[in-house]
Formats: structure tokens, sequence, C-alpha cells
């Protein structure tokens, strides 16, 4: 059906990305304001396992493009495949994350189609027959709500953690479209030559818990601190942009309107002061506790517990309380 909603299943290396699925459940409550499905489409090497796990999670039907050129991502080849998927069925909406992939093939794939694109979103709802998208303005001071008039499919990207996650039911089946769709490699104009592996071992957008340091840390021996109270309560370690541009931490863990967007439940703040463009990358974490010697720091008026003081005094009470609490 032409109104169904299409959710992009996002995967790197036969990796899915849990996130995706997160997807369906909005996805579904959308279509079903619409009298419509909630479709997956995935474009790889081999997608029968990412099928079975989008069904689970509420899918009725997936949507494939499938061959050796898409084994490895590549923005171009990728892009071409989903643009030719979405141009031939056109759904009511086309949902992906708002992550590098996502949004690059989303981009792409409205720029080549002369769709509309709503980037970051965090509310997605029918009104009227037609979706309406919100997303965060000016640091996240505001929100603007944004409806596409003039094209189908309405392309979105969505904030990730912005939904719950839907139940999983492995029971569930649905249909496998297959369609046939080619690209050369003589097409295209890049070549994956090898993935260097991450030093980052969990991926900041999809952390529950993150420990984040910024310019009040005063070394790179302070990320120490905040590697050793990360590991301890499984979570990762973010910074802020002042941080990263000290050459105190890698770019990749850099959290803000610059860096990525999270939603963890936790977000330790230590040493980071709280400017608007550090908050509108985790001001909407479920509880936000931070740790600064300034107690006028603007990072107190959005957090859910403050300690006032020295993080190297402060940090390491905290681990030493946890390690008696956790038995390590």
């Amino acid at each position: 059906m032409a109104n169904d909603v299409w959710v992009y299943i996002e995967h790197k290396g036969g990796n899915i990305s849990p996130m995706s699925f997160e997807l369906l459940g909005i996805g579904k409550t959308l279509a079903n304001d619409l009298g419509s499905n909630v479709c997956a489409f995935a474009i790889g090497e081999n997608v029968g396992d990412i099928a079975n796990e989008a069904f689970s999670y509420g899918a009725t039907k997936m949507y494939a493009v499938e061959g050796e050129v898409f084994k490895s991502f590549r923005s171009e080849a990728y892009a071409k495949a989903a643009t030719f998927l979405l141009d031939k069925y056109k759904p009511e909406v086309a949902l992906f994350r708002a992550t590098t992939q996502g949004t690059d093939v989303a981009a792409a794939s409205a720029a080549q189609l002369g769709f509309g694109l709503c980037t970051d979103s965090i509310g997605l709802q029918i009104d009227g027959g037609q979706i309406k998208m919100t997303r965060a303005a000016f640091g996240g001071n505001y929100t603007v709500t944004v409806v596409n008039e003039k094209a189908k499919p309405q392309i979105a990207t969505v904030r990730p953690k912005a939904f719950a996650m839907p139940e999983k039911d492995a029971s569930k089946s649905g249909e496998v479209v297959k369609e046939s769709f080619s690209v050369a490699e003589g097409d295209l104009n890049t070549k994956v030559l090898e993935f260097l592996q991450s030093e980052v071992t969990i991926n900041l957008v999809e952390a529950d818990i993150i420990v984040s340091g910024g310019r009040g840390l005063g070394s790179e021996d302070g990320f120490k601190m905040m590697k050793e109270l990360a590991d301890m309560i499984g979570g990762a370690v973010g910074a802020s942009r002042a941080a990263v541009d000290s050459g105190w931490i890698s770019q990749e863990q850099q959290v803000g309107q610059t860096g990525k967007t999270v939603k963890p439940k936790i977000y330790i703040a230590c040493g980071i002061s709280g400017a608007i463009q550090h908050l509108a990358g985790m001001r909407t974490a479920d509880c936000i506790v931070a740790v600064n010697k300034d107690p006028e720091a603007p990072i107190f008026k959005n957090a859910t517990y403050g300690i006032v003081g020295d993080y190297k005094q402060v940090v390491p009470k905290l681990v030493e309380t946890l390690k008696a609490k956790l038995n390590k």
C-alpha cells in the first residue's frame, strides 16, 4: 500500500543496529493511525537475518536489495538502492536513524528524488492524515514542527532513543520482497579497502550510562579517572568540545551540537560548565549528575543531582563507594 510506513534497518559488518528496531515501534503507531502497515527495508549482501529480526519487532513486510556490491556500506551504492525502492513503492513516510549512515542515505535519497527531509526528529505524529515531524532548534531551546506537503515519501531521520523500544516476539513472521537492483563497481567512485576498529568499545549513542569530562578536568589524565568510573558501571566515556579541542580525547567521543546527541539513562558530567552547545547533545538524558567546582556553572540548572566540588576528590570517593557496593 502506498501509505505504508517504512523503516530503514541499519547494519554494519553483519551486525544489526538495535536502535533501528526502536523505529519500528513508532512506525507501527504511525501506520495504525494511517490505517496501513509498518514495513522494513534493508540493503546488504544477505538480509535474511535482518528480516527475521525486523518481523519479531513488528514489521509485516521486508523490502530488500541484495548483492555483493552492498557487502560493506558505501553511501553512493546504498543511496542508489534506497532511492530505487522509495521511488518504486512511494510509502507515506520513510524513517531512518539520525546516525552517520542513516542521515547519509536519507539525505542522498531525498536529494535524488526531490523529496523533503526532516533531520534529527524527536517527535512524530499523524494529524489530519499527515505526518508531523518535530525537531529541536536553536540549541534545543525551541522545537519546530515540520510538515512536507509536496511529495511522498516524507523522509525523516529520528534521534536514537527518542522513542521506546517495542517488545520482541520471535514467533512473528512476514513477507520478504527481494527487488532486482544492481550497481556496477565501475559506476561507484569509492572502494572499501579496510575497516579500522575504533578504540571506543561502547557506542555513545546507544549507551545507557555516560561519564563525560570537560575543560575542568585540566588534562588528558583526568579521562583515566572518567574511564575507571565508566568501566565500573558499564558506561561509555564522553567529552565536551573543549576537551576534544584540547587533544585530550578523540572527536568520536564528543557530545554536543557539533558532536553526538545522546539520551542515556544516566549522564555524569565532570568539569563541564554546561555551554548550550553541549546541553543540546545531552539535556534529554533521564538523569544528569553534575560535578563542578563552580557553584554558578550553568550545568547545575539542568542537572538532576549536582555536586559542588573538585572531581579529583569527588570521583575517587564515588569509585570507592561503588566498589564496596558492587564488591569489586
